[in-house]
């Protein structure tokens, strides 16, 4: 195990969030009210993370919200906006962000991502998501919300014509000879001339490929047809969980499939979320946590558990009764995640209020001394549970204090890097550009190329 861990590399992102992932953290007094909308506050999270030499930072982003939606989901910024921003006040640190491909064209989210690619010089990811919730359709022409398997294959064609766009310019083409007036190459210009089942692009792409060749593909479902679209297509999958064995599994089967599908394990990376809470010991830390909890009432907590059950209504149910039977719902929007709850609630005969209380104020391993969050950090990067992390700050300053206090010590032991090995998020990570396709077939013919 020590050799393998020589040859990988730890990566870090951190999710910028606002006020928070979950229902009451915009009332503790050291977050400002208004962080999801407080450029400083993104600004300030981007500039520490890039301190800390993080991979990446990552936003992420919604289509639906009811009355009942957490506060960061009701007032926050759209991810490409404040990306844009973000690169003009950073260097090296990546920049991905969230789109559905179910509600959004291709051909305009290429541009829009190789435009950030652009600005950044290399940075830019996209999380592919499908947007688990029904509402969503409510707000683009109110047609039917696809069903979760057709979905996917919506994603699937998406991402094929995003990447056939991004390769509508070879490399070299703009020649922008002013002498000669030859601006560029018209034979290294292609049109994609897409037909499929969901989508018919022409092409081209009107912005040629960054100095990362693409932008990075991220995934983030853990269902079955999540973890297929991971194989076939993503460069990074963001996932979650709870115990370093339900890690592990996760991780060799995705490595797995990714193999199968004749593509290299080692170029798609494994990110489990964690919310760590650091204290100068195990007290201070777990009274951080303890502090959190009490901002949360059970009222807040039914409304955020039913959001991931198609927003249910939880409280019409007995509280301290067995979770309740509430048949497949769920199971067309977070369905590895619903899957999961019903699951844990069935095997330890937990009752709705715990089972709300429990998704409203996660608790996770990583909730200690320093020393503690990166033995466990290590130990699952070295036992093949992550290839990474996303850091999410559960408490205010989580990442102040990930950056100040346990990044030293990750570095310290040789597991995690002291400075930045390239300019782009690609060569950070340590995946290949990909080679523009009609280039590869030019040097395969050795002729022209339509």
């Amino acid at each position: 195990m020590a050799n393998q861990a020589k040859k990988r590399s730890l990566k870090l992102g951190a999710i910028i969030h606002g006020v928070g992932g979950g229902t009451s953290g915009w009332r503790h007094p050291e977050l400002p009210s208004d962080a999801s909308v407080n450029i400083g506050f993104y600004k300030q999270q981007a500039q520490k993370a890039e301190e800390g030499k993080f991979d990446l930072v990552f936003i992420a982003d919604g289509l639906y919200i009811t009355e009942k939606s957490i506060p960061h989901f009701l007032n926050r910024f759209e991810p490409i906006t404040i990306l844009s921003a973000l690169a003009t006040v950073t260097e090296r640190i990546g920049l991905v962000g969230t789109l559905s491909t179910s509600y959004s064209e291709p051909f305009t989210v290429s541009r829009q991502f190789a435009s950030i690619d652009h600005i950044s010089g290399g940075r830019a990811g996209w999380n592919v998501v499908t947007s688990p919730l029904e509402g969503s359709a409510l707000n683009f022409g109110g047609k039917d919300h696809p069903e979760h398997s057709k979905r996917y294959r919506i994603a699937e064609e998406y991402l094929e014509v995003a990447k056939g766009l991004w390769d509508s310019w070879e490399d070299d083409a703009f020649i922008r000879d002013k002498e000669s007036g030859v601006f560029f190459d018209p034979e290294k210009l292609h049109r994609l001339n897409h037909k499929g089942e969901f989508f018919s692009v022409q092409g081209p792409l009107n912005i040629a490929r960054s100095k990362q060749g693409q932008p990075v593909v991220f995934q983030a479902g853990s269902s079955d047809s999540g973890r297929t679209l991971a194989a076939k297509t993503a460069d990074a999958v963001f996932t979650g969980h709870e115990s370093l064995e339900e890690a592990q599994a996760f991780y060799r089967d995705v490595k797995e499939r990714v193999a199968k599908e004749g593509r290299n394990p080692d170029h798609t990376l494994i990110f489990p979320g964690i919310g760590p809470i650091i204290g100068s010991t195990q007290e201070e830390a777990e009274a951080k946590y303890q502090q959190l909890t009490s901002l949360v009432t059970i009222e807040n907590a039914l409304d955020y558990l039913g959001r991931f059950f198609e927003h249910h209504d939880f409280s019409q149910y007995d509280l301290d009764a067995a979770f309740p039977d509430v048949g497949d719902l769920g199971s067309n929007s977070f369905r590895s995640g619903t899957d999961r709850i019903k699951q844990r609630a069935k095997e330890h005969n937990l009752t709705l209020r715990e089972v709300a209380l429990q998704a409203a104020t996660p608790r996770n391993a990583f909730i200690g001394t320093p020393e503690h969050v990166a033995d466990l950090v290590q130990q699952w990067f070295e036992e093949e549970g992550a290839d990474g992390f996303i850091i999410a700050s559960s408490y205010p300053g989580s990442l102040d204090d990930f950056v100040n206090l346990v990044v030293p010590i990750l570095q310290e032991r040789g597991v995690y890097r002291t400075e930045y090995e390239a300019d782009t998020l690609r060569g950070n990570l340590g995946i290949p550009v990909p080679e523009n396709r009609y280039t590869t077939a030019r040097k395969q013919t050795g002729a022209a190329v339509n």
